[in-house]
């Protein structure tokens, strides 16, 4: 983790007219780093939702790439109504991964979803996602 905090800065240091030193650079990180014993991510987050989807009918659109254990809709809590984002849950990585790359901005109700793999939850820490540009 820290070389690849290093590797930014030097990058930035390299690419911007206001040269900064490495030491006022911030950095933060949600949780330890991943280790080997890290299972692999299972969750799939599915955006794009039409209102009309359900727990069963994305069930069945995910089911065809492998055992789907669990789906979750959210509703927002006042109208009821879906907040068009949810969460696929596999019992075999590879499945997931199978079922992201075929499902993602495939029309489901006439809605193409955006999928990607789940974040995982972290309460109390800002989390924050590092966006390297394409080299």
């Amino acid at each position: 983790m820290r070389s690849l905090i290093r590797f930014i800065a030097r990058r930035n240091l390299a690419t911007t007219s206001n040269p900064v030193s490495p030491s006022s650079l911030r950095s933060y990180c949600s949780h330890s780093p991943p280790s080997s014993s890290t299972p692999p991510n299972t969750k799939l987050f599915v955006a794009g939702l039409s209102w009309s989807v359900d727990e069963k009918s994305l069930k069945d659109a995910f089911s065809s790439f492998g055992h789907v254990s669990e789906v979750r809709i959210m509703y927002d809590k006042d109208s009821g109504r879906s907040r068009g984002f949810g969460f696929v849950h596999f019992s075999n990585a590879n499945e997931a991964m199978s079922a992201k790359d075929a499902m993602d901005g495939k029309a489901l109700l006439g809605r193409p979803l955006r999928i990607s793999f789940a974040l995982e939850k972290v309460r109390g820490a800002p989390v924050v996602v590092p966006r390297l540009p394409n080299t």
